[in-house]
């Protein structure tokens, strides 16, 4: 007659290795993780009067280079 619970060991094992991997996985991402060095912002602009405040921005010229093809 088989036992019909499996064996304890084998949960505590697959438990342990689960805990182990995600430590490892933990360990291996910390050292990676780096603080963002902070940008020279750059100069406030007042918005104009009349709408419109589109001006050609670092962003704006990355977006239109990833764009050509």
């Amino acid at each position: 007659m088989q036992n019909s619970q499996p064996n304890s060991s084998r949960r505590s094992f697959f438990a342990g290795a689960a805990t182990v991997g995600a430590a490892a996985a933990a360990v291996v991402a910390i050292p990676h993780v780096a603080t963002p060095v902070a940008a020279e912002p750059e100069a406030v602009r007042q918005p104009p009067e009349k709408g419109g405040g589109y001006h050609l921005s670092a962003h704006v010229k990355h977006y239109y280079k990833t764009t050509q093809l």
